[in-house]
């Protein structure tokens, strides 16, 4: 046993094997280990900036493209691949990357657009809370990482399920087009900014 082997504690009453410098000690974490989304990882699908979806997104018509609501600066659409029913984006018209790179105006509408989202998903889905946030960059995760957009996920208690683990499936209960009518019709007149 070496000086390292001894220094590890006991786990559940049970002594370390020597050589076990390495072994986890647990910890208050629960994992979900999910070794399919290394392929997605290492060799992500991104588009190239020519067939950019949030840049064409805008040139379609609102009910073609999954639009709730337009800016001026920039627009809200439904994720064509949602987490849950009511999954947004906020997109700006400009083809920007990051966050820094967005204009002050386009910081601001983001903003008033991610505030207004949330009070009409509030109100049309009932949801209890949100998980909002930007991924940027391809390393972090970006699905398209060349154009700047903002998730907002409506969430519910105990949405959750084993389906994504074990049956690789979401369960989505509505269909995207009845969610992006009753989200655009509930979207306040005139409050696009």
């Amino acid at each position: 046993m070496t000086d390292q082997d001894a220094a590890l504690p006991s786990i559940d009453g049970v002594e370390p094997e020597p050589g076990a410098a390495f072994a986890a000690v647990p910890d208050a974490f629960q994992r979900l280990w999910t070794p399919h989304r290394l392929v997605y990882i290492e060799h992500g699908q991104q588009p190239d900036d020519d067939a950019c979806p949030f840049c064409r997104a805008p040139e379609l018509d609102d009910e073609q493209a999954l639009i709730v609501a337009r800016g001026e600066h920039a627009y809200v659409l439904l994720n064509l691949y949602p987490y849950n029913s009511g999954h947004l984006l906020v997109c700006p018209y400009r083809h920007v990357a990051t966050y820094d790179e967005a204009s002050a105006e386009e910081v601001a509408e983001i903003g008033a657009l991610t505030q207004i989202a949330m009070r009409v998903l509030t109100t049309t889905s009932g949801c209890h809370g949100f998980n909002i946030g930007m991924n940027q960059g391809r390393i972090a995760g970006a699905g398209i990482a060349s154009h700047l957009h903002q998730h907002i996920v409506p969430r519910w208690a105990l949405d959750s399920n084993f389906f994504p683990i074990v049956a690789g499936t979401k369960a989505v209960p509505r269909l995207l087009g009845e969610v992006r009518d009753e989200i655009a019709r509930a979207w306040p007149a005139g409050s696009a900014q």
